[in-house]
């Protein structure tokens, strides 16, 4: 199979379900937790503890849980969203949802770390990409010092670890992508200090019976930011959609959420549990720049020739223990044509999936 008929052409398939009429009815979707969620958080033992709750991702991952845990009648746990909150409206949104909101800044070196709240279960999001080949020390102080703190202060709890499939190196476009058992080839100091976050959490919990879990993700997508966003906005514009690295994975931030928080049943001692995160498909940017060509009425500008490699994880073993993701491809194309068609807001963050040499 030639990665050109990995996906079906657009007069194969459209999108199917509406589309989103603001950020708040996308919030509702993201947020709605399935039937297995709420069983596997309705065994939670503790509060939840989300570190890093202001990012893309973590105010809805805090709302999914409070949601599916109020589901599970366990209105008995708290969660606790952590994050310096720059953004008081942001924090305001969450509590009116029952997510108890921390101020803290977790990027002071001082902070003292036991002012924040016990908890038996830790979502650790924390982290540094963007500008990290420009200041690569504050780069390891956050991906990978911080987590050694993180795992003294909540030794006891059960830790689910975002981190990157940036730590795999670039495989052919046919191989299905790198596997949890593949050997990782970090490129540049934002992947190489990634890894760094992992081995420190993987020292906890072969020292200190830490249980672990690391999630490798790549790349989720909201409408508000992600591969598609990034693809889509251009072929909107008439700006041309770069080839070069001309395949990726991508998933539904909603499934990606779920299994952050499911995968706290898996946390172990000893190496850990590790997990690679992201979609079934290996998504073609050319075959994707169509499909917005066709949704949004105006061809796709192409340049460049596709390279034989990209950054690719094979993420069978978590679609095996959660389930396929529930939003396929086609379908998020065709709500991110919807979203910009309707003008609705971009976060203006940019993926940059398209880099190939680690320099972020």
């Amino acid at each position: 199979m030639t990665p050109s008929a990995v996906l079906p052409p657009p007069d194969e398939l459209t999108g199917t379900g509406p589309g989103f009429p603001s950020e708040a009815a996308l919030e509702e979707r993201l947020t709605a937790p399935s039937p297995a969620l709420v069983r596997d958080l309705a065994a939670l033992e503790g509060d939840l503890l989300v570190l890093g709750a202001g990012g893309k991702m973590g105010p809805s991952l805090c709302r999914l849980a409070r949601r599916a845990l109020d589901e599970a009648g366990r209105g008995d746990v708290t969660v606790h969203a952590v994050s310096r909150w720059s953004d008081p409206a942001a924090a305001q949104r969450l509590a009116e949802h029952g997510v108890r909101t921390v101020a803290f800044d977790l990027m002071d070196p001082d902070a003292d770390l036991t002012a924040l709240p016990d908890a038996g279960n830790v979502v650790f999001m924390v982290g540094a990409k963007f500008g990290s080949s420009g200041a690569p020390a504050h780069a390891w102080a956050v991906n990978a010092a911080m987590p050694d703190r993180v795992a003294r202060r909540w030794s006891g709890a059960r830790i689910a670890a975002f981190s990157t499939g940036n730590v795999y190196p670039l495989v052919p476009i046919g191989s299905g992508g790198s596997t949890e058992d593949d050997a990782v080839a970090p490129v540049g100091e934002y992947a190489m200090s990634c890894l760094g976050r992992e081995r420190v959490f993987q020292h906890a919990a072969l020292t200190r019976d830490a249980r672990v879990a690391l999630i490798r993700l790549n790349y989720a997508v909201d409408l508000r930011y992600g591969v598609l966003a990034d693809i889509g906005a251009r072929v909107r514009a008439g700006e041309p959609v770069d080839l070069t690295t001309g395949h990726a994975n991508v998933v539904w931030q909603g499934y990606a959420n779920e299994v952050a928080l499911r995968s706290l049943r898996h946390a172990t001692t000893g190496e850990g549990f590790t997990l690679n995160l992201t979609g079934p498909e290996t998504a073609s940017v050319r075959r994707i720049a169509e499909w917005f060509g066709h949704e949004l009425g105006r061809p796709p500008v192409l340049t460049g020739t596709e390279a034989p490699t990209a950054l690719l994880s094979d993420a069978s073993r978590c679609h095996a223990l959660f389930g396929y993701p529930g939003v396929p491809l086609r379908t998020l194309v065709h709500w991110q044509a919807d979203w910009l068609r309707r003008g609705l807001p971009l976060s203006g963050r940019p993926t940059k999936f398209q880099t190939r040499d680690g320099r972020f």
